[in-house]
């Protein structure tokens, strides 16, 4: 079975309560919830919450909802929690409730190569940088990878840094740069096994976990992506989020329900 796990967490520091800000008149987590329950390939959804108040919301719509301890520190952390009490889960993705408007395309390209290669054992994806702002942007991770598509290593620097380039525009023009999507499928053993190891040096400097697998001799498989998505980790992204609701889901909303 594959399940997709959302884990929430009510304390962000940048965006407190952050699953329940309102777009369009739901809270954010219910929009991951409804988009990933469009995937083609998953059995199941599931949210795993941190907070009485989430979980009491989550399944006021109708969400599968799991109350995790406050203590764990990381989303992966939080799915494996959860994954443990699914027996049936072989394949479990990891994805992240502050991306409201994650397209259903997105988890299926994630999950496919382990479908396909059963030596994979976790996929994540990838999207070709475009802009200057998000070459430069620490909050935008970027990753490079081999020519089998496996990561080499992820940074919320700039790389490969383009020694020839002279400005950030010819950077991102004569070099592909990618950036990182935080959307995870993983083999359920290997998101146990992979939780269970320490922190790792290079995890604890970039404040990235996948080094922890890196740092560990595991592959994580790149899956290059056309699509794209929105992240919410500010208050300036959910100003972008929900005046991109306004303008482009909202006005599809009403075409169906017209239909």
């Amino acid at each position: 079975m594959i399940i997709g796990i959302i884990p929430a967490r009510f304390g962000s520091t940048r965006l407190m309560g952050k699953p329940l800000a309102d777009i369009g008149g739901k809270p954010m987590i219910q929009h991951t919830y409804l988009n990933a329950k469009k995937s083609k390939l998953l059995d199941k959804v599931v949210i795993a919450v941190d907070d009485e108040k989430l979980y009491e919301v989550a399944k006021s719509f109708g969400a599968e909802v799991y109350l995790t301890p406050k203590d764990i520190s990381t989303g992966s952390d939080r799915i494996a929690f959860v994954a443990e009490k699914l027996k049936d889960a072989e394949i479990v993705v990891n994805i992240q409730g502050d991306e409201p408007f994650i397209q259903p395309r997105m988890i299926d390209q994630a999950i496919e190569p382990l479908l396909f290669d059963r030596k994979v054992n976790v996929s994540t994806l990838a999207k070709r940088i475009t802009s200057v702002e998000e070459l430069k942007s620490p909050s935008v991770v970027k990753v490079v990878f081999d020519y089998h598509n496996f990561a080499l290593y992820f940074s919320r620097a700039p790389i490969p840094f383009v020694r020839d380039a002279r400005t950030n525009l010819d950077r991102i023009g004569s070099a592909e740069i990618y950036k990182h999507i935080g959307l995870y499928a993983y083999r359920k053993e290997y998101l146990l096994k992979f939780t269970s190891l320490k922190q790792t040096d290079l995890e604890k400097i970039e404040h990235l976990e996948q080094l922890r697998m890196l740092e560990n001799g595991f592959k994580i498989k790149i899956v290059v992506t056309e699509l794209e998505s929105i992240s919410v980790d500010t208050p300036k992204d959910l100003e972008i989020a929900r005046k991109y609701y306004e303008k482009y889901i909202k006005p599809n909303e009403k075409m169906t329900k017209a239909k």
